[in-house]
């Protein structure tokens, strides 16, 4: 998917951001929607999001090719505008993308990739977010962080998914841990 938005037209450099954003961070759509420009620290590598369910502000590294996706559409592509929001139409009026044009975007690309999912959204991408993480080893806890989960419970859902990853993590053996 990201692939399919690596070109140099307009839509597709914005749409390449919104999708990174999504994948990386696990980002929920409208949070993507709300993210403005000052939340985007260039100098300190850090991208601080407002997590909605937690009512807070998390902070993250800004990862590289989500910096450099970003940086291509705000110098390349976003028009001037008073408004303080990250990602805006690409056509008049220059109002900033909400919360279902964010969904659109995600699920546009599903469909002309003719990938089959339950859902095509934004949200799959947050799911599948989750579930490389579990992949890669990160506790339900370091997802849920990530995520911006209040609690565990929002958080196993994702681990139903990795039944031989689970089944692996329960035959670990703990040694001298205990």
């Amino acid at each position: 998917m990201l692939a399919d938005v690596d070109t140099d037209r307009p839509r597709d450099i914005r749409d390449r951001a919104i999708l990174m954003l999504l994948a990386v961070y696990g980002m929920r759509r409208g949070e993507v929607a709300a993210l403005r420009l000052d939340q985007i620290d260039w100098a300190g590598r850090t991208l601080r999001l407002f997590r909605l369910k937690r009512r807070q502000a998390q902070i993250y590294p800004l990862v590289p090719s989500v910096a450099e996706a970003l940086a291509r559409y705000v110098d390349r592509v976003r028009p001037p505008s008073s408004c303080r929001e990250v990602f805006l139409r690409m056509q008049a009026p220059r109002h900033p993308l909400g919360a279902s044009s964010i969904y659109s975007v995600a699920n546009r690309r599903f469909v002309a990739l003719g990938i089959q999912a339950a859902h095509r959204g934004g949200h799959a991408l947050r799911h599948a977010c989750a579930v490389r993480l579990l992949a890669e080893g990160l506790t339900i806890k370091e997802i849920g962080d990530h995520l911006g989960h209040r609690s565990a419970s929002a958080t196993s859902v994702y681990a139903k998914v990795n039944m031989a990853a689970l089944r692996e993590v329960g035959a670990f053996d703990l040694g001298d841990v205990l």
